[in-house]
């Protein structure tokens, strides 16, 4: 007997900024040759990275009534307004992470109510699946867009560094729309004296020191950045061992502190203080600590731009006070009032959707996770990956999401 024919869906984004999608057409082409039974149809959008024509010509279905799909994917949260009842959504839901504690520190789309959003999706009885949760054992992420996050906030950081400087900066990433052309923009270019600071060891920290790699910007060690003198631009990586540390002087394991944050504080001051540039591209959770607080900022005479590629809003980096978006990526902050100023004080560089500024490249990364990661295993047996990251399921949420109840029910 044959397997019943099945249908999942791609949904256009809503936010306007948003041009990235989870699957591009050469997607679509290996999905049909791989699953002959499965449907694919997409939503037409004028704003995405592919044309309506592109994912016709590799067999999807260009439909905008999704009714008939089971499971849609879409990249950033979707209006409650437009989702379908009982349907098996997977997309960036920015919700796992929220508690009473974190009322306003919701990333995610602007203006998009969490609350609301959580509520509509227990009321419909929807499947939520969230990407950020679909890990391995050691709780490795199997697929995301921090490495274009962290290559292009990276990119953005080094041109606000430019205009710091008073130089020329460089086209913006998304006007050359391209990986190649924007390292090639940069290889050439030389930057002047300064001292960069980057923490974290995972995609988006990689995607940042990609990038410093193809610049004459050298790496130094911890010990030499805190230390030495330079007359060469240089940066300095610190993994999560260097910027945290027990808060009872204990060796510094991993594991321990990714299942008790709240026993941990930052060690990055040290480093900090010698930093010109920092560029935050660390994973942070609310129960973690601060690289550093408003009133360390004092301390930091030397730091002129920030780039927060985090972009937690009162997070992990005090001074992102807002996010920025990638037509007005930066802004300044007066230094003793933490207020926001015109042109002059503490330059930051915000960008809570980095990744869509190469979209293209960016998304074709991100749906190989897709389909080598996730459909093989929401499609048939799954090894635990998917029920780890499906907060929501005929109404309820998961026992390992029900603290969210919390929240949705706080005034």
């Amino acid at each position: 007997m044959s397997k019943p024919i099945e249908t999942i869906g791609v949904i256009k984004e809503t936010r306007p900024d948003e041009n990235r999608t989870p699957l591009i057409p050469e997607h679509i082409e290996n999905i049909k040759s791989n699953y002959p039974n499965l449907n694919v149809v997409v939503q037409p959008s004028k704003n995405r990275c592919f044309s309506d024509d592109e994912y016709k010509n590799k067999g999807a279905e260009i439909n905008e009534d999704l009714s008939n799909c089971s499971i849609i994917f879409g990249v950033k949260e979707i209006d409650t307004d437009i989702l379908m009842n009982n349907k098996t959504y997977v997309f960036f839901s920015h919700t796992y992470k929220l508690n009473k504690e974190t009322l306003n520190n919701a990333q995610g789309t602007p203006g998009m109510d969490k609350k609301e959003l959580l509520k509509s999706v227990l009321e419909k009885k929807i499947r939520l699946i969230d990407y950020e949760n679909i890990r391995d054992k050691k709780s490795k992420r199997y697929l995301g867009f921090g490495r274009f996050a962290g290559i292009v906030g990276c990119y953005n950081t080094l041109n606000l560094c430019l205009e710091n400087f008073k130089k020329q900066p460089l086209a913006r990433a998304y006007r050359i729309n391209s990986y190649e052309r924007l390292i090639s923009s940069l290889k050439n270019l030389y930057f002047p004296y300064m001292k960069i600071l980057v923490t974290g060891d995972g995609r988006v920290a990689k995607g940042v020191i990609e990038v410093l790699k193809q610049t004459n910007i050298k790496e130094v060690s911890k010990e030499k950045f805190q230390n030495d003198k330079f007359d060469n631009p240089v940066f300095c990586n610190l993994e999560t061992k260097d910027y945290v540390e027990s808060n009872l002087n204990k060796e510094f394991d991993l594991n321990h502190f990714i299942k008790y944050p709240k026993e941990y504080k930052s060690c990055a001051l040290q480093y900090l203080k010698e930093a010109d540039v920092f560029i935050s591209a660390h994973y942070w959770d609310p129960t973690s600590p601060k690289i550093f607080n408003q009133n360390d900022l004092n301390k930091l005479n030397n730091l002129k731009v920030v780039g927060d590629i985090t972009c937690d809003v009162d997070g992990s980096v005090p001074t992102t006070i807002r996010s920025s978006t990638i037509d007005k990526p930066n802004f300044y902050i007066d230094r003793n009032t933490f207020k926001e100023t015109v042109g002059e004080g503490l330059a930051i560089m915000a960008v809570d959707n980095l990744p869509s500024e190469l979209p293209r490249d960016s998304s074709k990364e991100f749906g190989d996770g897709i389909v080598n990661e996730v459909i093989p295993y929401i499609l048939n047996e799954d090894d635990g990956r998917i029920l780890n990251a499906t907060i929501t399921q005929n109404g309820s949420f998961l026992e390992k999401y029900n603290y969210l109840h919390d929240y949705i029910n706080t005034a």
